[in-house]
């Protein structure tokens, strides 16, 4: 394996440093032919890397930022006052071929605006879409975008986010003909907004798509296909509650029994059940699939959620080395090629 080098917004997300420092000296742990860019504060992030040991640190190189983007700034705002930022510097870095990918858990406006000015989408992108990767019940993922880069969605970029997802699937989940469907309130073909339906009469057209219909959010974690399409404002909305869901369901099972006095076998049944139903559920943690790659730009740019633990922002670092040994931008437009001139 060959070195590569991933830039990080280090001031971004909820935590900043205190979150995204750790898990990028865990980073250096685990992958050893890793090199990261560390972007921010200097006096905020050196004192937490009291910790890290020769190699880490001959691997690692702060790069300074003046200021940081608020997370409830507005996107339009940002972009405009955003030099000096360490969201831009980690942008630029990609740019100047510095860095063959980053990571920011920053505004999530901001970074699709910042992504779109700096290292533009793909010839044939309307504009990037976020992707992940979610686990289903039986041991497998699908992939779904998009997740909230782009509210409004017309059926051209439905078809866009399609290609692009099956292109994810192929190299990152290894699926030779990964099955295609669109979110939607039912499974009937009249079901749905004029751009779904669209959308799906294009899809059904192309060969190099194995488009397999509609399907429901209920059967989002059912493994029924592997990539799931949707405008961003249902796919924010679908992925939050889903996220909400899971994070209590499992809450509940670490949860203890209120003081009241229980027969010794029912307790030990009880530790049972959790220690089972937690083997059984655990792959749905949201912890740990974080990290949504902004797909049909011309450089590899992950968005970690803002509220990312140390985990969560270490397995968004290994999304982004994992796009980049599978070569991800330059797959989807040798794809766009080849399809989208068909699809006119």
């Amino acid at each position: 394996m060959t070195r590569l080098t991933l830039a990080l917004d280090a001031m971004g997300g909820d935590f900043g440093p205190a979150v995204t420092v750790p898990a990028a000296l865990q980073a250096l742990e685990s992958n050893s032919q890793l090199n990261l860019l560390l972007v921010g504060n200097p006096d905020a992030i050196t004192p937490l890397l009291a910790k890290a040991d020769f190699d880490q640190r001959s691997r690692l190189q702060i790069i300074p930022a003046q200021s940081v983007i608020a997370s409830d700034a507005r996107p339009s705002h940002a972009v405009r006052n955003s030099r000096g930022s360490s969201m831009r510097v980690t942008l630029e870095l990609v740019k100047e071929g510095r860095a063959q990918a980053c990571v920011s858990a920053g505004n999530t406006g901001a970074l699709m605006g910042l992504s779109k000015l700096l290292l533009k989408p793909l010839d044939g992108i309307e504009r990037p879409a976020l992707v992940t990767m979610l686990p289903h019940q039986q041991r497998g993922k699908t992939v779904v975008l998009d997740l909230g880069a782009n509210v409004d969605c017309d059926s051209a970029m439905l078809v866009q986010f399609a290609i692009m997802g099956s292109v994810l699937a192929e190299e990152l989940l290894g699926l030779s003909q990964p099955r295609v469907a669109l979110l939607n309130i039912g499974e009937e073909e009249t079901k749905g907004p004029e751009s779904i339906r669209n959308a799906a009469a294009v899809l059904a057209t192309l060969p190099a798509i194995h488009y397999i219909g509609y399907l429901e959010a209920n059967e989002l974690l059912t493994g029924k296909t592997d990539v799931l399409v949707c405008d961003g404002f249902v796919g924010n909305v679908t992925l939050k509650t889903m996220e909400g869901v899971v994070r209590m369901f499992l809450s509940l099972l670490k949860s203890q029994s209120e003081g009241k006095k229980r027969a010794w076998w029912l307790i030990l049944l009880k530790h049972w059940l959790q220690k089972s139903l937690q083997r059984r559920f655990s792959h749905l943690n949201p912890d740990q699939y974080n990290g949504a790659c902004l797909l049909g730009l011309r450089g590899t740019v992950i968005k970690s959620h803002g509220a990312a633990n140390q985990r969560a922002f270490e397995v968004a670092i290994e999304q982004a080395v994992q796009a980049v040994r599978r070569q991800i931008p330059e797959r989807i437009a040798s794809r766009l090629k080849s399809v989208l001139p068909k699809s006119d």
